[in-house]
């Protein structure tokens, strides 16, 4: 097997990101194959098997866990399964790709530290904005100095669904706002800073039937700056990053949902012109951060590069979003630990 060996995944699950968004990415990319899915319902996986060609369907996760072929698995189960199914995984000899949250909270997924350690395998959390070009090009602008010294992020993602079966609003199973979407402005903004927040507060408005939080807002005290976020599954669908500097701010337009078939579009303002008329944009090349992602990982299982969200950075993220909760029930800062 070489570095260029496709990897043969497998899928826990016929969830609808795993149907809609990875699944066909993957399949498009250099270095993932998709081999196998599972599902406690047969017919489903069947279904799905059919539906994108893939070679191998079972009726279990067990099985899947059980096939040789399979090299890694995308774990994309209901938050409160993250950790006990990839646990599972590795200690079948899978290498695993976690959907975020990787737990329900820290202590959690420290757990899942014992079973990478013992079993040697990769362990990762799927943050596909980590592999878009648009967000190393964000980097690069801000480590040349392009902005002057980078004192603030500010970040909002919001999409609007009230509905009581859907296994975002079951707050026992990992529901709610925080944990669903406003993980990636926390995690964005721990690695724009390169840094953890010393400390942070949160306001939280839950919904007064199914209790899961579906209004955030949060602030990241960092040495060298802050971070504030807002997050709502209750809201209209938008969402946009920006990036302050002490000369310019980074407006990235998509940040999170980037689209897979147009160009992404940053855009670097002086300030000059608060019209913005004066603005500079940067197009990136159509990519879809699926695929990337999928491909990055796998390199990562060939020897080639680094898993783009590691255990250790994901167990970090977590603390601060146990440490917001805190907060929110404190109504004071809290320190990540």
């Amino acid at each position: 097997m070489t570095r260029d060996t496709p990897v043969r995944w497998g899928i826990l699950g016929t969830a609808n990101i795993a149907l809609k968004k990875v699944i066909p990415a993957m399949q498009r990319g250099r270095m993932s194959r998709v081999v196998a899915i599972a599902s406690r319902d047969l017919a489903k996986a069947r279904a799905a098997a059919d539906a994108f060609g893939i070679e191998r369907a079972y009726g279990s996760y067990e099985e899947l866990l059980g096939d040789p072929g399979v090299e890694a698995v995308y774990n994309p189960l209901p938050n409160h399964l993250h950790v006990p199914w990839s646990i599972r995984a590795a200690e079948a000899g899978k290498h695993v790709l976690c959907e975020k949250p990787i737990a329900l909270s820290a202590t959690e997924a420290r757990a899942l530290l014992g079973a990478r350690d013992r079993t040697g395998v990769k362990i990762g959390e799927a943050f596909m904005v980590r592999a878009h070009p648009q967000w190393a090009k964000v980097r690069e602008l801000i480590d040349a100095g392009r902005i002057g010294d980078m004192r603030l992020v500010v970040g909002h993602f919001s999409y609007y669904r009230r509905d009581f079966t859907d296994i975002r609003s079951k707050l026992d199973f990992g529901g709610g706002a925080l944990m669903d979407i406003g993980c990636y402005p926390v995690m964005l903004s721990r690695w724009l800073f390169n840094a953890e927040p010393i400390e942070v507060s949160a306001q939280i408005e839950r919904d007064p039937d199914m209790k899961v939080d579906r209004l955030v807002s949060g602030l990241l005290r960092f040495e060298k700056g802050q971070a504030s976020f807002t997050c709502s599954g209750q809201l209209v669908p938008h969402q946009r990053m920006n990036v302050f500097g002490t000369r310019a701010r980074i407006d990235v337009e998509i940040p999170f949902n980037a689209p897979p078939d147009s160009a992404a579009r940053i855009y670097v303002d002086g300030g000059g012109d608060l019209a913005g008329r004066d603005r500079e944009t940067i197009e990136l090349p159509i990519v879809d951060q699926y695929t990337l992602q999928g491909d990055r990982f796998s390199e990562a299982i060939r020897g080639v590069g680094d898993v783009p969200v590691g255990l250790d950075d994901a167990i970090r993220n977590m603390a601060v979003i146990d440490a917001l909760f805190r907060s929110a029930e404190t109504r004071r800062w809290e320190v990540p630990s």
